[in-house]
């Protein structure tokens, strides 16, 4: 039986599924002002919806401490990043594939993680430069607020991807993320989850531009994905831990999301990108380190 290494090598080695053949890994970092507006579950399904249109997708849980998508996607990871802090094994050893072209980065959800200098973390995520490398996408499920931890995996992204729902107090948290990022990055990006109309997540993207537009001494482009309304399938999903756009491919919700995904590649692949692109998952890496 082959090890995790071996198979992970075999995945590097094979032709990429990207029929457009681009070499660089793209990474997109999906955050949110406060929990509790489904940052994880839309990663999880924009990771699926990529992976259903033949990208090579991973995703890293890099809300430290309090990482959640092994529950998400249903599976098992025995090891995470605490393990590969503490010397106990490989980074290649944690990466759990979950399907095939899709893979899941586990973090840790204790408080042992904290003991560990944030510099540590990245310089163990670029020994597996390689292997990321070879991904099409790879999504980054931030922790949520404005820390410090936070705002460096922000700054060296690709792309931004800002999630909030119409609660005021989402909102206000929301603008609050987006107004310390644009000081470091001049190019977001806003979902609106849980909306219950087109007009209402219409509605607060354009709040938050006005404001930002308003009050910041930069100037910002603010650019909208899309909104996706709030349903039973969304709570199903929640409920019994499905990806909606796998279980209700062909729901409202899972045609929303299908439009943001739209975007997101059209922005990257088929339009010059918004914020300046970097090189490799290894370079990305290099310039966290950096800030410490």
């Amino acid at each position: 039986m082959n090890t995790q290494a071996e198979r992970l090598k075999k995945i590097i080695e094979e032709k990429r599924p990207s029929a457009n053949n681009i070499s660089k890994t793209k990474i997109l970092a999906i955050t949110s002002g406060k929990g509790g507006v489904g940052k994880s579950t839309i990663t999880a399904n924009i990771a699926n919806i990529l992976v259903s249109r033949g990208y090579k997708v991973g995703v890293f849980d890099a809300s430290i401490g309090l990482a959640n998508l092994d529950i998400i996607f249903k599976v098992t990871a025995k090891k995470n990043l605490l393990n590969v802090l503490k010397g106990e094994c490989t980074f290649e050893e944690i990466v759990v594939e979950i399907e095939k072209n899709l893979f899941l980065i586990p973090g840790d959800s204790g408080d042992e993680i904290f003991n560990y200098e944030t510099k540590d973390i990245y310089s163990r995520l670029i020994t597996a430069s390689t292997f990321l490398d070879s991904l099409d996408y790879l999504l980054i499920d931030t922790a949520s607020g404005i820390n410090t931890n936070v705002q460096t995996f922000l700054q060296h992204a690709d792309e931004v991807i800002v999630t909030t729902i119409p609660d005021p107090s989402a909102i206000t948290d929301a603008y609050a993320l987006i107004k310390v990022t644009s000081a470091i990055n001049e190019n977001l990006n806003l979902i609106v989850n849980m909306a219950e109309s087109e007009k209402e997540g219409r509605f607060i993207y354009e709040r938050i531009r006005k404001v930002a537009e308003n009050n910041l001494e930069t100037p910002l482009f603010l650019n909208y994905l899309g909104f996706i309304k709030n349903s039973r399938e969304i709570s199903r999903s929640l409920k019994y831990r499905q990806l909606f756009s796998k279980t209700s491919p062909n729901t409202l919700v899972s045609y929303q999301l299908e439009e943001i995904v739209d975007n997101i590649i059209l922005q990257l692949e088929h339009q010059a990108p918004l914020t300046k692109r970097k090189n490799s998952f290894s370079l990305f890496i290099k310039r966290l380190i950096e800030n410490f």
